[in-house]
């Protein structure tokens, strides 16, 4: 085998670490992730991953934005191409992608959305943003249900003085969405998270042999809940 040259590992040596990292996490976990046995794994040392990833925090914290960053293109896509005057289709292509994306990365998913990892304290600001971005094909949807009025907000229970104000925190940080729009967005994403998080994890009850079934009737449902 030809040793890479010190230029080429420096160029790519950064995607391999994490690259090897979802390798790691697969077979051990998030918890037990550790630069060195990833060095080992390489056949480098240490200091060569210090030089990119100083701590295993680090790395956790990069392997967060390019989950975050990979689940929102997938959200992009699955759209780009339908007619913004079918919301109703767009919102199902999303809440589709969403359960494909979770299936076909599911390290990806656990860690963004699963356990915490214990002694790790994500950096609000270098990962609020990526997550951000990854439901804003989802919040962009709705809040184009709002504007055509096929967002069924007159079914909402009122707000509490306490929500409003939360959503309207929210609601500043992404530039002025309609607070019924964050909040239709954070509930259709929990429900249908809550699914998605039971399959991947293999926790149906084991007459549950198909559960995209469970999850499609479920989508209806959101559905006819929450669109004229």
């Amino acid at each position: 085998m030809v040793r890479p040259t010190k230029k080429e590992q420096i160029a790519n040596l950064a995607e391999v670490i994490k690259d090897t990292a979802w390798k790691q996490i697969a077979e051990t976990g998030a918890a037990a992730l550790s630069l060195r046995a990833i060095a080992r794994e390489l056949k480098i040392t240490a200091p060569a991953i210090y030089n990119y990833f100083l701590r295993r925090d680090d790395l956790v914290t990069a392997l967060i934005v390019d989950a975050f960053q990979s689940l929102g293109q997938s959200q992009k896509q699955a759209i780009q191409d339908l007619s913004t005057n079918n919301l109703h289709l767009q919102m199902q292509a999303l809440a589709e992608a969403y359960r494909n994306w979770a299936i076909r990365y599911p390290q990806r998913y656990h860690l963004i959305f699963g356990t915490p990892i214990p002694g790790y304290e994500a950096p609000a600001e270098i990962t609020v943003p990526a997550a951000a971005s990854s439901i804003e094909p989802l919040t962009e949807t709705l809040q184009a249900c709002w504007a055509a009025k096929k967002l069924r907000i007159e079914d909402f229970a009122a707000l509490t003085p306490m929500l409003g104000s939360m959503l309207e925190n929210w609601s500043d940080y992404t530039g002025g969405l309609e607070i019924e729009v964050l909040y239709s967005a954070l509930v259709i994403w929990s429900r249908l998270h809550g699914l998605v998080l039971l399959e991947i994890s293999h926790q149906f009850p084991s007459f549950i042999t198909d559960p995209e079934e469970v999850f499609r009737r479920e989508l209806a449902n959101l559905l006819q809940q929450y669109l004229k």
